[in-house]
């Protein structure tokens, strides 16, 4: 292990994923360390530790700088010469892959493994030649005491959280616990995906009792970003769902239900969290870390990146971007009276999501036809004539650069409703309790009665459990729009072959007078090849390296 100090000093908890120093700890105690190497050793006991975070993708960011909902029948963008198109056409391999996170995640496990390594000895090194005689300095060196224990419970959560990212992508990978001197020739063999999800349950279990419950009951408050039991739980939670999904189900185990049932009923029965009584709201600003429902956050501050990527070309400042399909947008269902006008009377959450021909925004009204401000025939403007509203501050003026708080939501107590209703309705069908808080139907319908949204109960008959299903996956699509679940629900739904072969469907306006008329059209050609695009290939590099040990993926 290298030997590299730290440049600079730490004076007092900084937001994790703002850091990092790219030190590694020092393995030994020299027993004739000056003061300000004691020091130094003692803030590095925090630095590590933060240093965990930073491997956390911004899902603002996955592929073409902008969202992933592009990859799926969620939307379509803007330009047909991107990586989101490369993708989409299934032009991309073990050589490349635009949205290849490999590398990354094992970064952030290898980080996990020397900070827990390196800080095995925190009591010590925490204490030596430390004032622990005078009131203040005992004070400082428990809240030292308590604050490294925190950070060594959430990097095993982290662990957990990065090796969940590597089994959503590629199955079973190798699961490492130990710093090597060198992780390119630590080669082992792909662990069985039942071993990679039993590493993540271990992980968040071992620890999940060592965590803080809410942030800012604590005195760091500022620290919400961390890790906190709430967000363990939800990796495990999800992990789990995933785990019972069809695609790594083979055997249609209900006993991998009812364990997904349990760790989201586990939050559930925590009772801190709840559902914000506006949709819209809960993607803007800085409410989206202040809100009840927001469990865990990728905090980014100040920011108009999003606004300046997928506000419409007519707007200055605007580039287009990440463009709502027609196949979502007919995805809602109709809340009041079917009309002449496809848009009235729709789920109140398209209203929240989706910018169309006539809506207003930024201060004008959109004019999505020809001859229009947003005339489909200008450059750049939407190929489907929808846009982008979820997770955009509206009258940003991007001229004079002005900003918002942004952050990515990681997890939110919706997503473990949604969780729940699924997990549940599997185990033990839409309306058995199995002495938990709530059913199947009536965890769906709490979010179809949002504040802001009240949309009629489902409409499925007591104990239909496939017509319970296929609701379910319906109110995941509209629930979770943009979030970054689509892809991967269709995998592990085994759902994928026929959904992402779809053509991507816009629409064509044309104006007569002060009527519309609204055409659907194809925009684009999508491919999901079977059965490999259900696993990503793993890095040809990283076959090579293993030296055949690292086995392939199907077909790749």
């Amino acid at each position: 292990m290298k030997i590299i100090n730290l440049k600079y000093k730490i004076t007092g908890f900084v937001l994790p994923l703002l850091l990092l120093s790219s030190c590694e700890l020092n393995s030994k105690l020299d027993t004739y360390l000056t003061d300000d190497m004691l020091a130094t050793q003692r803030y590095q006991m925090f630095d590590m530790g933060y240093k965990v975070y930073s491997n956390i993708p911004n899902g603002f960011s996955i592929i073409d700088n902008n969202l992933f909902a592009a990859v799926t029948d969620e939307a379509q963008y803007y330009t047909s010469y991107s990586a989101t198109q490369r993708f989409n056409s299934g032009n991309w391999n073990t050589y490349y892959n635009p949205v290849d996170y490999y590398a990354k995640f094992y970064s952030g496990i290898y980080d996990a493994n020397v900070y827990l390594e390196q800080s095995a000895d925190y009591v010590y090194i925490l204490g030596r030649n430390r004032d622990t005689l005078t009131s203040a300095g005992r004070d400082s060196y428990h809240r030292d005491m308590v604050n490294v224990k925190r950070l060594r419970a959430e990097a095993h959560v982290l662990k957990a959280y990065y090796y969940f990212e590597l089994f959503k992508r590629y199955g079973g990978v190798p699961i490492f616990d130990k710093v090597t001197q060198n992780y390119e020739q630590a080669n082992l063999p792909r662990a069985s995906v039942d071993d990679v999800i039993a590493k993540i349950i271990n992980e968040i279990d071992s620890v999940k009792g060592d965590l803080v419950e809410n942030w800012a009951a604590v005195s760091l408050s500022t620290l919400k970003g961390r890790i906190t039991r709430g967000a363990a739980l939800a990796i495990k939670s999800r992990a789990l769902l995933y785990a019972a999904s069809p695609q790594f189900n083979n055997t249609g185990s209900v006993k991998k239900w009812e364990d997904a049932a349990a760790a989201a009923n586990e939050i559930i029965d925590m009772g801190i969290y709840a559902l914000n009584d506006s949709y819209r709201d809960l993607f803007i600003t800085d409410e989206t870390n202040t809100s009840v429902e927001t469990i865990w956050s990728f905090r980014m501050g100040l920011t108009n990146d999003l606004e300046k990527k997928n506000y419409p070309i007519g707007t200055p400042g605007g580039s287009t971007g990440i463009c709502p399909s027609h196949n979502l947008v007919d995805a809602y269902e109709y809340k009041g009276t079917i009309t002449s006008d496809i848009y009235k009377n729709r789920d109140p959450r398209f209203y929240s999501t989706v910018l169309k021909n006539g809506d207003t925004w930024n201060g004008r009204k959109l004019e999505i036809f020809p001859g229009g401000t947003d005339d489909p025939s200008n450059k750049n403007t939407s190929p489907t004539s929808y846009y982008l509203k979820k997770f955009l501050n509206d009258n940003l003026n991007l001229t004079t650069n002005a900003k918002q708080i942004r952050s990515w939501i990681l997890f939110r107590y919706g997503e473990i409703l949604l969780n729940y209703a699924e997990a549940m309705n599997e185990a033990y069908g839409p309306d058995n309790n199995n002495g938990y808080s709530m059913t199947a139907r009536e965890a769906i319908n709490s979010l179809r009665l949002r504040a802001d949204v009240v949309m009629p109960p489902v409409n499925v008959n007591v104990g239909d459990k496939v017509a319970m299903r296929a609701a379910i996956k319906h109110e995941r699509r509209i629930e979770l729009a943009f979030e970054d679940h689509r892809y991967w629900d269709l995998r592990r739904w085994n759902d994928a072959q026929s959904v992402l072969n779809e053509d991507i469907i816009g629409v064509n306006v044309s104006k007569n007078g002060a009527d519309f008329t609204y055409t659907p059209v194809v925009v684009a050609k999508r491919v999901f090849v079977v059965p490999k695009m259900y696993l990503f290939p793993f890095p040809e590099v990283e076959i090579v390296k293993s030296k055949g040990i690292l086995v392939q993926n199907t077909d790749w």
